[in-house]
């Protein structure tokens, strides 16, 4: 073969290979679709390992314990995938049993879809669990790739199949059609708000066609309800029915933006994690459009799902969730930057007609953002200027028996006290405990509590202005201000 033909061909190969266990840390996303590790050709003999299920059937949300076995393996891949479909996409999320020996991967838009090592340390066993997400296929199929060593692997070994009760084979399971999807002739508006329909609009009375505008509308119609969302089209909108203030069992629908096409589906809330997707048979006449900076989406959804688990009933009352966010190319949502808007009260739907706004900061958040603001910027920070350049001003004079810079910086600092502890118990009012989401601002507002409470403690014991000490107590006084003002 030619020079240039040769390097032909090894650049192809390159380029039909994806590694496996080339990455010895099992980052392998790259594998998502084949499965497929870049060693050779795959042995012929048999498969060594096998794939173990706890149970047979299965429900949506349920837990499997999955367990791969066999002699000793130093790689392997693990996902779960519609028995009727082995070449589609991955089916549900996992989570693990022991994370010094498997990781988490994310396959599509699907987070958590897959499983992989972490090293290449052997081993005989691996457990892990899958969860069975809203939309499961009714069969399921688990396929691992496990490799031995380099050249000796193999590929999409297939696992038991569970299924849900009362399916059909998959031999004669009917395939599920899709709603036809149109798309809207021209933007929203708020005609009919408050009269008609049910809207919620932030900023309060803002253009419903307008980029910076995010609109939610609920207008019954029968035994049904039409749903209008309309806001930014950088990512995704969502919104989502609650019992409370908190996210986490919710009943959620978003439009998402992929690469300049909309889903909209179904979700189910759990916790603070990712949406779990369902499938859109829940909703009819899904229209969207994609305009000047607008992404509007618009469905109807029966007010009664008994058939749907996780779906509501829209004849009842609900804190509403109204958010939105960016998500990447093949439409995988991330976190929202900024707070999702919250309705102050629970509504119903597809009652009376309201036109409502809601906040993205709740009440006593603001009240505690408030008082920290005084605190620090004002009295704490006045009080330091008194100190520092009124003291030779005010030597000689007085007020009530002491100098009248100490008694205004006392006076002050005080005052900061005071607001602080006030302002750092309203969160806690709020959250109604400790705030594990909310990453190093809680450690930072309890360090800086201790240190308030710790400036006065000292102060009442400072010894006499000649004292011998007074020195030490002066460096402990500044540097723990200080700290303070800088965590503030």
């Amino acid at each position: 073969m030619e020079l240039p033909g040769l390097a032909f061909a090894v650049w192809l190969s390159l380029c039909l290979c994806v590694p496996v266990d080339g990455y010895p840390n099992g980052k392998v996303r790259q594998a998502c679709a084949s499965m497929i590790p870049c060693h050779g050709p795959a042995p012929t003999l048999p498969p060594e390992h096998s794939i173990a299920l706890n149970v047979t059937e299965f429900r949506p949300g349920d837990t499997i314990e999955v367990n791969l076995s066999g002699p000793d393996f130093e790689g392997f891949f693990i996902q779960a995938r519609d028995a009727a479909h082995l070449d589609g996409p991955a089916v549900g999320s996992f989570t693990l049993a022991d994370p010094r020996l498997s990781q988490l991967l994310t396959c599509g838009r699907t987070k958590n879809s897959a499983v992989s090592h972490t090293s290449k340390r052997k081993k005989t066993q691996l457990k892990v669990y899958w969860i069975a997400p809203g939309d499961a296929p009714n069969h399921v199929q688990f396929l691992a790739t496990v490799v031995k060593k380099y050249k000796t692997f193999w590929v999409k070994i297939p696992g038991p199949i569970v299924f849900q009760p009362n399916a059909l084979s998959p031999a004669t399971e009917a395939t599920p059609t899709s709603q036809p999807i149109s798309h809207l002739s021209k933007p929203f508006d708020a005609l009919g708000c408050g009269s008609t329909k049910f809207c919620i609009r932030n900023p309060s009375n803002c253009d419903a066609g307008s980029a910076s505008c995010s609109f939610l509308s609920f207008q019954r119609e029968g035994s049904s309800v039409l749903v209008e969302m309309s806001g930014p089209s950088q990512g995704y909108l969502a919104f989502a029915l609650s019992h409370d203030q908190w996210m986490g069992g919710d009943d959620a629908y978003l439009c998402v933006n992929e690469d300049h096409h909309l889903r909209v589906s179904t979700a189910y809330l759990k916790g603070r994690s990712p949406p779990v997707l369902d499938s859109e048979n829940a909703l009819e006449d899904v229209s969207w459009r994609l305009a000047d900076g607008v992404l509007q989406c618009s469905f109807r959804r029966s007010i009664l799902l008994p058939a749907y688990k996780g779906r509501f009933n829209l004849d009842a009352n609900y804190y509403i969730f109204l958010a939105d966010g960016e998500s990447s190319g093949d439409g995988l949502i991330q976190k929202h930057r900024r707070q999702p808007l919250v309705t102050t009260a629970m509504y119903n739907i597809s009652g009376r007609p309201q036109d409502i706004g809601g906040s993205r900061a709740p009440a006593l958040i603001k009240a505690h953002g408030a008082l920290m603001f005084v605190a620090w910027i004002t009295t704490a920070s006045v009080g330091v200027i008194v100190a520092r350049f009124f003291k030779p001003v005010w030597s000689h004079s007085f007020l009530f028996g002491k100098e009248m810079w100490f008694q205004v910086h006392r006076g002050l600092m005080l005052t900061t006290v005071m607001l602080t502890s006030a302002s750092f118990v309203l969160p806690f009012i709020y959250r109604g405990g400790w705030s594990q989401q909310a990453g190093y601002h809680p450690y930072l507002g309890c360090t800086l509590m201790a240190l308030t409470i710790l400036q006065p403690l000292m102060a009442g014991f400072r010894p006499p202005h000649h004292a011998p000490r007074r020195w030490l107590f002066n460096w402990f006084h500044w540097s723990t201000g200080t700290t303070a003002r800088i965590l503030a």
